[in-house]
């Protein structure tokens, strides 16, 4: 992040609600059921602590998702409404890729194996389904991030297949031993599945259920580092919530022409 940036206030409801700037530390609220209803407060809260008034923020970096609806737009609407009132720049940021880097870099201080390594990055998209977006191996920890599929959405078996095909192709090649890191929200409720990566080929699996914004301070520090190295590239996207579902309600369809007779 450069000075021009700070202060940055950095807002997610993708699970849960985080709100924190860079090296302090943030609220956090897990309980679903409440965290939307703290989120003003909490931007308060955070903002007192660190001696700022709103109209002192330069940049509010928002989680976009992948996430489900009630939740995740609440905290869209609340940092759009700030951005506004207060002249601060508005970054969107999908979560996927920050969960990524925050996994590849726990691997590698955990394990020098010096296999490819590929991340999957997920959360928890409910109805037995996940989001989810694979990552190459980053190289270096700072540098670009380098998806292998678009973000979406599926059951857990298929995106095994999907991932399965990826890795076999990767690892033919390059002739190198493939790693896959599964990390984020949803990941331990499927272990069976990711099992299936190791039963079915002999490319090694490993489990990563921590989620970034939990690593509190190095988590919104995460979060806003990947906002800004994306603006400072160009890549501004929308600041719209990643739904990547279908709605419920579907248009109905037209009313039948009905031919009077005379």
């Amino acid at each position: 992040m450069s000075g021009s940036d700070t202060p940055l206030l950095v807002i997610d409801t993708s699970y849960g609600s985080t709100v924190g700037l860079p090296g302090r530390e943030p609220c956090i609220e897990t309980d679903s059921r409440s965290h939307v209803e703290r989120l003003q407060v909490n931007i308060a809260k955070v903002m007192d602590q660190a001696g700022l008034s709103a109209d002192e923020l330069r940049t509010i970096v928002v989680g976009l998702g992948p996430a489900p609806f009630t939740g995740l737009r609440a905290g869209i609407v609340t940092a759009k409404a700030l951005a506004f009132a207060t002249g601060a720049r508005l970054l969107g940021q999908d979560i996927l890729e920050p969960q990524a880097r925050y996994a590849y870099r726990r691997f590698k201080q955990q394990d020098q194996d010096h296999t490819r390594l590929l991340v999957l990055a997920v959360n928890d998209a409910r109805r037995r389904q996940l989001y989810y977006r694979l990552f190459d191996d980053f190289g270096d920890v700072e540098g670009p991030a380098r998806p292998l599929t678009e973000m979406s959405i599926d059951y857990p078996a298929a995106i095994c297949e999907k991932i399965t095909a990826i890795a076999e192709e990767r690892k033919s090649s390059d002739q190198d031993p493939v790693t896959v890191v599964v990390s984020g929200h949803g990941t331990g409720c499927y272990a069976d599945q990711w099992e299936r990566l190791n039963k079915q080929s002999d490319i090694r699996v490993v489990l990563d259920e921590g989620f970034f914004l939990e690593d509190r301070i190095d988590g919104t520090s995460l979060m806003a580092a990947c906002a800004c190295r994306r603006a400072q590239q160009g890549l501004i996207d929308p600041v719209e919530p990643l739904y990547l579902r279908r709605p419920d309600v579907s248009v109905p369809n037209p009313l039948k022409h009905v031919v009077v007779q005379s």
